[in-house]
């Protein structure tokens, strides 16, 4: 837990938005870097940023009916378009066509829907003329590299950092999370040619600034320096996560198709039942689950996106208690099976279900009542001594300690089915 904001491990469940100006080529949130598009080629998508379709009420009413509890908005992305009214730069949404500071109106919605209120911001900026370029840059490849860079000062872009990150968090009240993104000295263990960390952010400094401004907020580990929490991303880890030896508060950061921003042609959404079983998995293993929506660039939610989390919605309504302050159980599930625990409560997440029967080691003499999550139904106990022999009708015994569940031939109709144990007292 951490110690300024227990909600967190509580929430279990986030909405990440990605939204910027890559909305408009559709073609996923790197496209500037993946097509190695300069910032004056990258303008038209600025000249053409018109969401007349945001409402981010609509946005709140979506996170809040899939039980999500927090939602992280990029404020700013790696293509350095502001989503707010910045003193700093005219590269912002108020001077788009759209005229809106869309951070407002997206605070204003999380609060009136008891959401906590969280930030994405870049440290990269491919626009911004101070930042040098490196082997992450759009213009990488450019021959005239070295000579751009010669006049470039990370001094003057460092100063900027701090002072966006400033204005996010003194102008719109209080501010629940922050998620810098990222440090890059290396990638999947290469070296990165110009790459950027600690010092090239002056980390230490802007994370004390962030905490004198915003003393309940948590800020995650890519600032190359510790966080208050670790942020796997687009994997489910096997796991908790331990750093140095210690356990840590950790965030998976997963999408609904591979892509963060809005993709038009990225047909390869996860299934329902395979996003729950994610969020499953994460807080059996003592995590949480933050699931990315990109908008389009009108400012809506694609249909394939409502879909997906209306999906998640409907087996939260009925399995949240599994999952709200839930965390890892002592006790080895059976295989195709997750537990969490909260309280004197242990949950079975079935996610391949057994004919009639599924066994659970160890939990023999400690289980006083047993029942499907979704109606509340019985579930009938038996234990199945060693001694036990299998006859042509009847199964054979268990290992000692092993407490059986007889289930319904007829698997619940959920994404993933949930058997409630109420352990009993000092278990």
């Amino acid at each position: 837990m951490i110690p300024q904001a227990p909600w967190f491990t509580e929430s279990r469940f986030g909405m990440f938005v990605h939204w910027g100006l890559y909305a408009l080529p559709a073609r996923h949130e790197w496209v500037m870097n993946r097509e190695h598009t300069s910032a004056p080629e990258y303008e038209k998508y600025f000249q053409h940023f018109e969401p007349d379709l945001y409402d981010p009420r609509e946005w709140a009413r979506a996170a809040k009916e899939a039980g999500m509890k927090y939602v992280v908005l990029t404020t700013k992305h790696h293509e350095g378009f502001c989503l707010w009214d910045s003193a700093l730069t005219d590269y912002k949404s108020t001077k788009a066509p759209s005229g809106q500071d869309l951070v407002a109106q997206y605070v204003e919605a999380l609060r009136e829907q008891d959401l906590k209120v969280g930030f994405y911001h870049s440290l990269i900026d491919w626009h911004h003329p101070d930042f040098p370029i490196d082997g992450f840059h759009p213009e990488r490849d450019n021959p005239e590299a070295a000579r751009l860079n010669e006049v470039r000062d990370l001094g003057r872009y460092r100063d900027y950092l701090h002072g966006q990150v400033r204005e996010l968090l003194t102008n719109y009240g209080q501010v629940d999370y922050l998620f810098f993104d990222f440090s890059y000295t290396s990638e999947d263990h290469e070296d990165i040619w110009g790459g950027k960390g600690r010092e090239a952010w002056g980390s230490e400094e802007l994370l004390k600034m962030v905490r004198e401004l915003q003393p309940g907020i948590i800020v995650n580990d890519r600032l190359d320096i510790p966080g208050d929490f670790v942020t796997p991303e687009q994997y489910q880890p096997s796991g908790p996560m331990v750093v140095d030896g210690v356990q840590m508060p950790w965030e998976a950061c997963q999408t609904l198709n591979g892509s963060w921003g809005y993709d038009r042609d990225n047909l390869d959404y996860k299934s329902v039942d395979l996003l729950v079983r994610m969020l499953i998995d994460g807080v059996s293993k003592d995590g949480n689950l933050l699931l990315n929506v990109g908008p389009t660039a009108r400012g809506n939610f694609d249909p394939r996106a409502v879909d997906s989390l209306r999906g998640i919605g409907d087996w939260m309504k009925l399995h949240s208690r599994s999952i709200y302050g839930a965390g890892p159980a002592d006790w080895t599930p059976p295989s195709d099976a997750r537990y969490t625990r909260r309280g004197n409560r242990l949950y079975l997440h079935v996610f391949s279900w057994p004919f009639e029967t599924v066994h659970l080691p160890d939990l023999a003499g400690k289980v006083e009542y047993a029942q499907l999550l979704n109606d509340a139904s019985e579930v009938a106990m038996l234990e199945l001594g060693p001694d036990r022999q299998a006859i042509n009708t009847a199964q054979g015994g268990q290992p000692a300690g092993t407490l059986t569940l007889k289930l319904p031939v007829q698997r619940p109709d959920v994404a993933v089915p949930v058997v409630e144990l109420f352990l009993k007292p000092g278990v």
